[in-house]
Order: C-alpha cells, then structure tokens, then sequence
C-alpha cells in the first residue's frame, strides 16, 4: 500500500516535520496537565500528530479524483454536521462548536475548512465551461456563505474569515476577469463601511481597543498586550525553552494554542521566530510547486486552496500575536495544541502530497529519486 510513499516530497514532509517538533518541545515546556486530565499537552500532541502523520500518509497514496467524485457528499455532509454542532455542540471558551466524546474535543470546522475547498475545487473547475463568470462567482458565493452561517451561529468569527478567504483566494487563482475581483473587493469596502456605521457603540469600542490596546489594559486589551511583551522580552536569542516569564508565570493567556507563537519567539527568540516562519514559508512553497504540476484543474485549485488556507491561518495567528490582527482564535497550523487543526492540516497536506505524488513529472526533488 506504501510503495508510492517513496514519492512524496522530502521538502515538505521535513519541514513539517521540525514545525512539529518545534511545537512538542515547546508544549514540553510549558509542562502543565489538559484542564480535566492527568495527561499533558505535550503527551496529548504527541498523540494528535502521531495520528495526523499517519493519516497524511494514508491519503497521499489515495488517488485526488476520489475526493473530487466525492465532493458533494463531502460538501453536505459537512454542512449537516455544522448544524448537528449547533444543537448538539458542547461550548468551549464561548463557543458550541466543538463535539465531545471519549475526553477529546472535535472541532468540526477545523475539517470544514478541508471540505470547502474540495467542494469549490470541484465546482469551480467542472462550471468553468458551464457557467457564465459572473454565475459562477455568485453561486460558488452563495454556496460558501452556507457554511461561514452556520460557523458564525457558534460564533467562530475567525474561521468564517478564514472559509470566506478561501473562496476569495480560489476564485483568485482560478483566472477569472480581473474587473470581477475588483467589483468583488468595493463590495467588501462598501459592507465594512456600512458594517461600522451599523455597530453599536460598545462594538466600536472592541475595535478601538484592538487598535489602541492600551486604552483597556486589564480588559479586551490584555491578550494583545500579553502577547505583544512576550514577544519583546524574547530578543534575539530568547530565554530558553520553559524559561518565558510571560508564559511560565500564565501572565500571557491560552500560551499553548493562540498565543503559541508568542511563547515561541519569548523563549527562542528572533532567531527562533525566523526559523519557524522560514519553515513555513518552504510549506507553502512546496504546495504551490505541487499546485504547478497539477494533472488537472481540479487537482490544481485543491492544492492552491490548502495553499490559501495556511496562508490565512499562518498571517492571521502571527498578526494577533504581534497586536496588528484582532484576536479571533485561530490555531497555528502544526504549532498550536489542538487535535482537531492537527488532523485537518495534516489531512490537507496528505492530499497535496498525493497531488505532487500524481502530478506531472519535472526537476523536483523527492525522497527516493530525483526526475
């Protein structure tokens, strides 16, 4: 069942790899138990990314057509579970959108995420010669906004901005007229514009918050302020790994999924901080060389959907870590504690892979031979 594994890309798996093991010693650090258990978020990501790996591995070697047969059961059955969590759904830190069982909590937009971009992938590439652009745009909208309803009825705000950047950056890479994306973007500026004059005053307030986090300092600016020392008091060595005042002493909140990236450059510093932002760089380098050698268009919009999702998360959790983005709760990818983004990124890379596994030959470098 594995001969093919010989072909994925030693790159990219080497690179996720040490993101992995940057975020194990880390959690190691940390060294505290899962709120309800004896076990510790480290012995717990051990396990998520034991499980993620090997599953990676099982979808790399499964042929990228089989997600594309199944797009639709993938697209509604994701959408019925959304709505099962919101009547079913335990809340977690505000939100019902987790799903509990056997001491682990699932988070099912983490695989929504997956979803929406093998479904878009799948309907943008087949209306392409069946659709008008400006009927494609609307619909594949349309389509997409269903599930950003139901995740903003948890409320998960941040992975809703996530789902609606997906569709916005496949619609992107799928070549459609340029004046579109234009009147696409006004529309945006025109319903942020409207948006604000319709909030209420405390809503405002939040905002100008998070622009002047100094302006509530032990309220709705304390993360970002937390956040933003942990990250200044690393200098360019760091403390060293379990030694960060603002993580080791808990001033710095949820150190170990949100804020993980503060902890990372408090204890190992700015050298620390560029090493882990290079490795991410060469993941997404990597998933676009695979996007490159895409059989087919859909094989292409999958892998720059798993592209732009990373994309999203990577600049939206470093943002609010550094005080430019607000705090929305996005984990990140193979770095923050969480089964449930382990497994999703994991799943997402293992169909890259099985696309740069499929795709057409080429210069590119993989562990077994070289083309």
């Amino acid at each position: 069942m594995f001969e093919q594994v010989k072909k994925i890309d030693i790159i990219l798996t080497s690179a996720v790899c040490l993101l992995c093991t940057v975020s194990l010693l880390l959690l190691y650090g940390i060294s505290t138990a899962v709120p309800g258990t004896e076990t510790s978020f480290f012995a717990r990501q051990s396990l998520y990314i034991a499980t993620g790996g090997i599953a990676m591995l099982i979808v790399a070697n499964i042929n990228p057509e089989y997600f594309r047969h199944y797009s639709k059961t993938i697209y509604f059955t994701t959408i019925a579970i959304l709505i099962g969590v919101l009547i079913f759904g335990t809340t977690v830190r505000g939100t019902s959108g987790w799903i509990s069982f056997g001491g682990f909590n699932v988070q099912p937009v983490e695989f929504a995420k997956i979803a929406l971009i093998i479904f878009l992938a799948s309907f943008i590439a087949k209306k392409q010669t069946e659709l008008r652009e400006v009927v494609r745009i609307i619909v594949s909208f349309a389509l997409t906004a269903i599930m950003i309803f139901f995740v903003l009825r948890q409320p998960d705000f941040g992975s809703a901005m996530v789902l609606l950047g997906i569709w916005l950056g496949m619609i992107f890479v799928s070549g459609v007229n340029k004046k579109y994306l234009a009147a696409i973007l006004i529309g945006f500026v025109c319903c942020a514009v409207i948006g604000w004059a319709l909030l209420a005053d405390y809503q405002k307030t939040r905002v100008m918050t998070f622009l002047d986090p100094s302006q509530d300092p032990r309220g709705g600016g304390y993360n970002v302020i937390q956040a933003m020392i942990a990250v200044g008091s690393g200098g360019i060595t760091g403390n060293g790994i379990g030694q960060g005042t603002q993580s080791q002493l808990n001033f710095l909140p949820e150190k170990h999924t949100d804020f993980i990236f503060a902890t990372l450059t408090e204890e190992t510093g700015l050298i620390g901080a560029t090493f882990v932002i290079g490795l991410f760089t060469t993941i997404l380098y990597r998933i676009r060389k695979a996007a490159m050698k895409a059989r087919n268009n859909f094989d292409y919009l999958v892998a720059a959907g798993v592209m732009i999702m990373l994309f999203w998360q990577i600049g939206i959790n470093i943002g609010m870590n550094i005080g430019i983005v607000p705090v929305t709760g996005i984990p990140l990818p193979l770095m923050s504690y969480g089964g449930s983004s382990i497994l999703a990124t994991f799943l997402g890379l293992g169909i890259v892979m099985s696309i740069f596994r499929t795709g057409k030959k080429d210069t590119a470098i993989v562990a077994g031979e070289s083309y």
